[in-house]
Parts: C-alpha cells; structure tokens; sequence
C-alpha cells in the first residue's frame, strides 16, 4: 500500500508541475488529421484515457516509460498506425518478435487494449488503436512530470506489419553512434535537433544491460564516467546479464532534463546516448536542454508532433480495430457476430 501511495504522491507533483506547450500553429498537420478529428464522435476519449492512466501509473509509474515506447517503435517502423501491436504467428512472426521490440513491455499492449474496451464502451469502434497509443504516448510524457500538449488525431489501424528486416532497418540500435543515428532520422525529415529532442525520451525507463554492455566489456569505454561505470558493473557484472537498470540515474521516474545533465556528465548509458554529447553536431544542443527544460519540452513536443504524422493511414485507408492485438478480419468475435447477423437476417427471409 505504501508504494502505491508513493506513487500517487509523485503523479500528483509531477502533473502539477508540468507545462503546456502549444505548438497547433507551428507544426504542418498531415491530410486527414486534425486537432478536433474526435470533437463529434467521441469528444471524451482523451479524458477517458487520461482517467485511466492515472490510475495506472498511481500502482506503476514505470508503465508510463513502457507506453512512450511503444508509440516511438510503432511510427519509426512503417508509421504511426498501430502496426507494432499486432500479434503473430509462429509461421508469420510480426513486428513484436523482431529483435528490438521483444523488450517491448507486454503490460503496454495489455493496457492499450484495455484503453480501447474503455473507448468503445464510451463512443462505439470510432477511434483507432493507433490513436490510443498516440494519446496514450503524450499521456506517459504529462503525467511523468513532462509537458502538456495536443495530438493530432485521425490515424487508421494497418492492415499488416512489419517484416524483421523491416523493423531492424527503420529503428536505431543502442550501440549506434550519433552520427548513424542523425544520417538515419535525416532519411524521415528529422533534423539534428529532433533527434536530440526526441532522445531525451530516455529520461523515463528501464535498459536491459545487453543494450550497453558493450560499454563495459571487454574493456571499459573511456567515454563512460568512473563511478557510473562501476556501479553498472555491478547490475551488469557479466556479458549477457538478463538485469536492468534506470536510463536516467538523476530522476528515473520524473519526465525532464536530467537525461541531458546525465550525458554532460558522461552518464549517459548507451552509445547512442552518450554520443549525442560527444558528436559536434549534437553536443550544443545537448548543452542547452541541460541548461533549459522549457527549451527541451518546446522541442520534444515539435518533434513528438513531426514523429506522430509518420506514414499515417487517414481516410478509408486500413480499419479501426475492434481488438489492437488482431486484424478484424482475423478476428473471431467480430467473425462470429456477422455470422449471427446473417443467421438473422436469413431467418427474416
């Protein structure tokens, strides 16, 4: 009972604490999306999931990491159309099997699922799972401490995923450098500034130590600062280690900039992090997020924003899942329900 009072305590202070940023009239929208896509057919779904993750995060804060993530592997694969929370099979492996998403918190998907019998319950199939997890994404970042602001909606659910390749090629591996990293994102129009920003997302969340152990063995890098890396040794204390850590050793649980203090510190625990600090192109921009988190959430939340309009599927493009595990082709509720109503409507005959 103590630990979920704590946590009440912390998404109490951390929602008081956060700010809105707008960015409506900075940042071009998409065809098909909008602001107020949701105003007539379900102009409470946001409340509803905010109602809900409150609750969440009140037993386990550490969902809210879980949930950003999910939303940031689902846009940089094939888009931001809930492709990466299709389940699949042992013949057709989807976009969770691959290699970088078996992290990928089960309890993320489980709520998400939860979130859209919520939804449904209160407007009918009319929002898509890409959505929630788009809401759902901003949702983690406010009630973490981070900044409020709008998310524009109109997404539709894929119809397919990703291959492994696919998955492999489009998401950034944690041993990368900064310099990979920044020429990959430039391919999907994000500038050294947004990848920097959109980085910062590690200010929440677990590593598991395989992601950065090649930091500490066989040799130590040099980047790593001594004490950090002794202390990681001893989570980590061989290659292969199936332990975790927190990625931001300052505030793990609180949204904010601390990640960038971290990385000014050589903290920083993965390549592709601590590079950012130490790349030409990057290491200002780290510098100032560490100096200014209102600078950091102005342009986490421009680069949230550019990121959330990936490859969208808007109009009569793909479908509105009834299930975001399952195709509704493929899935047996919505099966069974059309074969009772043609029952019914052959009985009418």
């Amino acid at each position: 009972m103590a630990s979920r009072f704590g946590s009440f305590v912390l998404i109490s202070c951390l929602v008081i604490a956060a700010s809105h940023v707008q960015v409506s009239s900075s940042v071009h929208i998409v065809k098909g999306l909008s602001w107020s896509y949701y105003e007539k057919s379900c102009p409470s779904v946001e409340s509803v999931i905010r109602k809900h993750l409150k609750k969440v995060f009140e037993e386990d804060i550490g969902q809210a990491a879980g949930l950003l993530r999910v939303h940031f592997h689902d846009c940089f694969v094939k888009g931001c159309d809930g492709s990466v929370l299709l389940v699949g099979t042992a013949s057709e492996p989807s976009e969770q099997d691959a290699p970088p998403n078996q992290s990928l918190r089960r309890t993320a998907f489980k709520i998400i699922n939860d979130l859209r019998e919520l939804v449904d319950k209160k407007c009918g199939r009319v929002v898509s799972c890409a959505d929630i997890a788009a809401i759902a994404a901003r949702d983690s970042v406010f009630l973490s401490g981070g900044p409020e602001y709008d998310v524009p909606l109109g997404r539709r659910d894929s119809l397919t995923f990703a291959s492994e390749s696919v998955v492999l090629e489009n998401l950034p591996a944690p041993t990368e450098n900064a310099s990979e990293i920044v020429a990959a994102l430039a391919k999907k129009h994000f500038d050294a500034t947004d990848v920097v920003a959109l980085s910062g997302g590690h200010t929440i969340g677990l590593a598991h130590c395989t992601a950065f152990e090649n930091r500490l063995y066989p040799t130590q890098d040099p980047t790593m600062e001594k004490t950090f890396a002794h202390d990681l040794k001893g989570v980590c204390p061989t290659t292969n280690s199936t332990n975790t850590t927190v990625l931001d050793i300052r505030s793990p649980n609180r949204f904010d900039n601390k990640y960038f203090v971290n990385l000014v510190n050589r903290q920083g625990l993965f390549t592709s992090d601590q590079d950012l600090y130490g790349y030409p192109t990057t290491r200002d921009i780290v510098t100032s997020f560490a100096e200014d988190q209102e600078l950091f959430f102005e342009k986490f939340v421009l680069a949230m924003t550019k990121m959330g309009q990936l490859s969208v599927l808007t109009g009569t493009k793909g479908e509105i899942r009834a299930n975001c595990s399952v195709k509704n082709s493929e899935n047996p509720d919505l099966v069974s329900v059309v074969e009772e109503d043609l029952e019914s409507y052959a009985e009418l005959k």
